[in-house]
């Protein structure tokens, strides 16, 4: 009989503590929901707002586009790095300047340009597709104008952190043509 009174006891106390586990979880889960789901509405693109890109860029000439192969694109591709700023007046449209150089044994700096934005945010997804156009100078190793216009994708992983990815086309005034990808990190303030 002592031996099944402890058992009952040993029982109970567990049920209690299963019971308590089960209530510390729950609250837990509850908190964590809370946090999540106000942080899901918060509207992670807004008016008003100045990013800062970091980006490394990568490009290839206009015969490369026209017939494009591995082996063109390994022989022809120019890598670079860069930074830029942007403004957005609106949440879905802004503008902003970039500077880059795929090559500092001449020029530090090879091309500046600015554009004007337009982005789409997809709800609270955090996704923001984009389209861009402008125009700048190259320094290096031609000193030409050019214009261009492109397109690509952000993700926000928070109102102030994202990466993006985009593409675009120059067209220059005196040499071939080219295409512009770059893929970063962008700082929103």
């Amino acid at each position: 009989m002592v031996r099944i009174t402890a058992i009952d006891s040993i029982t109970g106390m567990t049920k209690r503590m299963n019971h308590r586990n089960l209530l510390v979880a729950t609250v837990v889960a509850l908190a964590t929901n809370v946090a999540l789901t106000a942080h899901a509405d918060e509207d992670k693109y807004r008016a008003r707002e100045t990013t800062l890109d970091l980006f490394g860029s990568g490009s290839v000439g206009q015969e490369t586009i026209n017939h494009i192969t591995d082996e063109r694109v390994r022989d022809d591709l120019r890598i670079g790095a860069g930074a830029g700023l942007n403004y957005f007046v609106t949440r879905n449209l802004g503008f902003g300047g970039e500077a880059y150089s795929e090559n500092t044994g001449h020029s530090f700096l090879d091309n500046a340009s600015a554009s004007l934005i337009g982005r789409f945010p997809l709800g609270q997804t955090g996704f923001a597709p984009y389209v861009y156009g402008g125009g700048g100078r190259q320094f290096d190793p031609t000193l030409l104008n050019f214009l261009h216009a492109g397109g690509g994708l952000e993700y926000r992983f928070t109102q102030k952190l994202g990466i993006f990815l985009d593409g675009r086309y120059v067209f220059t005034d005196e040499t071939e043509n080219h295409g512009l990808g770059r893929v970063g990190l962008r700082f929103a303030f």
